[in-house]
């Protein structure tokens, strides 16, 4: 594996919701230091589904334009498009691990970027899953 970190949804939403409070705060600094590292890896369902949530569910929704301008800088970043293949991976992982099918996708897409580690709230804080350590760094 290598250096590289992949990040779930919540965390980027965080990152970009003002009123998220100190989850923004905590949040806001670890992506800014991924992206001085270069270190950052995303999939495409992270990135529809961040705007969906910036968009509609947050406290203070994003304009689309804004949404997708983030988006779009973002593609920076290596990001792994989501193909049949990786639906066959993931619910091979989901069953192995007993997760739900959406997480298992994002597994599945770290596991293809080679990624060491989820940064999550999602799973499990220091759970191991296909070689890939799940953090929380806002706990």
């Amino acid at each position: 594996m290598s250096d590289r970190i992949f990040v779930d949804t919540n965390i980027l939403v965080y990152a970009h919701d003002l009123s998220a409070g100190d989850r923004h705060a905590k949040a806001a600094a670890i992506i800014e230091s991924l992206w001085e590292a270069e270190t950052g890896v995303i999939s495409t369902q992270v990135l529809q589904e961040f705007y969906v949530t910036v968009t509609r569910k947050i406290k203070n929704p994003l304009k689309p334009d804004e949404a997708r301008e983030i988006i779009r800088n973002y593609l920076a970043w290596s990001v792994q498009i989501n193909d049949p293949e990786m639906t066959i991976r993931a619910s091979e992982i989901a069953e192995k691990n007993s997760l739900s099918f959406w997480d298992a996708m994002i597994v599945a897409a770290a596991l293809r970027l080679q990624a060491q580690k989820i940064i999550t709230e999602d799973l499990n804080h220091g759970q191991i899953i296909e070689g890939i350590v799940i953090e929380n760094p806002l706990k």
